[in-house]
C-alpha cells in the first residue's frame, strides 16, 4: 500500500517535560492506523506535528506537504450559530474550494455522515453524536487523502459510536488513510490495520492486533473479585500462570497458558490459602494486557 504520510523520530517538549519522545509511524492509503495510549501519553501532540500544526523539536514529518490532510480535533470545533452546510461551506472556503466546488462537496460530505436532512439546522441542536458527525464532514470537504482523528468518539453514545466506525471503515474502503487516536483498547481491536501503542511519549510496540498479541507470554486470562488477601508469591509458583497483577484491593488479574487447567489449579491454591472467590471472568488476551505486560501498569492508568 502507498505510504501517504511518513514521521521520523518526532519529538517535543514543554520546558523541560517531554511530550513526545523519538516517534516514528506510516499512514498507507486504504488502512487505519490506531496511536493507543492513556491520557497524556503524547498522543495529540503527536497528531499535532504530523498535520503541521506544531512544529517538532526533533523529527520530520514526509509528505505533508504534497498531501491533503483532514483534521478532526478532540474538541469540537464548529459555529454553533451557523447551520450544518454552512459550516461545512465555511471550512471548506478555508481550504480553498471555489463555490461551484462547496456547491458539490457540502451536500456529498453531509450524506457521506448522515446528516443530509439536517443540512439547515444549526449544531445547537445537535446530540453530541451529531456534532461529532458535522465535524468529520468539516473535515472531509476537500477530499483529503489522510484524515487525522483525535478521538473522536468521546463524549457520544453507544449508537453514534458505531455510527462513526461505519464512516471510517467506508472511509478505508474509498482509499482514504486514516489515523485515529484512542485510550480504549476496543474501539482500536474493532478499527485499526495496524496499531501504535505509546506511554510517556514513547512507542512500546507496534503492529497488527495478532502482532500485538503474540508478545504475551499468555493469550488466556482470568479476572477474579477475591474476599481475603491471597499469597501472591506462591501463586507465582503455579505451573502454567505467565502473569498475575492486582490493580486494586480485592482484584487478582491472570495470564494462563491453558484456560481450564489454570482456572483448576488458581482456584485451588486460592481455597487453600483460604481466599474466598466472589467472582472470576475469562476471555482471550486484549491490548490493555499487552500494554499491562509491557509498562507494568494499566492502559487507563
Amino acid at each position: 500500500m502507498q505510504t501517504l504520510l511518513e514521521a521520523s523520530a518526532l519529538a517535543k517538549a514543554y520546558g523541560p517535560r517531554p511530550a513526545v519522545r523519538a516517534v516514528s509511524l506510516q499512514l498507507r492509503a486504504g488502512e487505519l492506523l490506531a496511536l493507543l495510549g492513556p491520557n497524556g501519553a503524547g498522543k495529540s501532540t503527536t497528531l499535532s506535528m504530523l498535520c503541521g500544526l506544531t512544529a517538532p523539536d526533533q523529527g520530520r514529518v514526509a509528505g505533508l506537504e504534497a498531501r491533503r490532510i483532514g483534521l478532526v480535533p478532540q474538541e469540537i470545533a464548529l459555529f454553533e450559530e451557523l447551520g450544518a452546510a454552512r459550516n461545512v461551506a465555511l471550512f471548506g472556503a478555508l481550504y480553498g474550494l471555489s463555490r461551484a466546488q462547496l456547491a458539490e462537496r457540502v451536500p456529498q460530505v453531509l450524506a457521506q455522515v448522515g446528516l443530509a436532512e439536517r443540512a439547515q439546522d444549526r449544531p445547537q441542536t445537535f446530540s453530541g453524536g451529531m456534532k461529532r458527525r458535522l465535524n468529520i464532514a468539516c473535515a472531509l470537504v476537500h477530499d483529503p487523502a489522510v484524515l487525522l482523528l483525535d478521538e473522536p468518539t468521546a463524549g457520544v453514545d453507544p449508537h453514534s459510536r458505531n455510527a462513526i466506525f461505519e464512516i471510517l471503515e467506508a472511509l478505508k474502503r474509498q482509499g482514504k488513510a486514516l489515523l485515529y487516536t484512542t485510550h480504549y483498547m476496543e474501539e482500536a481491536e474493532r478499527l485499526a490495520d495496524r496499531i501504535v501503542i505509546v506511554d510517556q511519549g514513547q512507542v512500546v510496540a507496534e503492529g497488527t492486533l495478532p502482532e500485538l498479541l503474540q508478545r504475551l507470554p499468555a493469550t488466556a486470562r482470568l479476572r477474579l473479585d477475591l474476599q481475603g488477601k491471597p499469597q501472591l508469591e506462591a501463586l507465582r509458583a503455579l505451573p502454567g500462570l505467565r502473569s498475575l497483577h492486582q490493580p486494586h484491593s480485592g482484584q487478582l488479574e491472570v495470564g494462563v497458558d491453558e484456560l481450564a487447567t489454570g482456572t483448576v489449579l488458581l482456584l485451588e491454591a486460592l481455597t487453600a490459602q483460604g481466599v474466598r472467590v466472589r467472582q472470576i471472568d475469562s476471555g482471550r488476551a486484549t491490548l490493555e494486557d499487552v500494554f499491562l505486560h509491557l509498562t507494568g501498569r494499566a492502559l487507563r492508568d
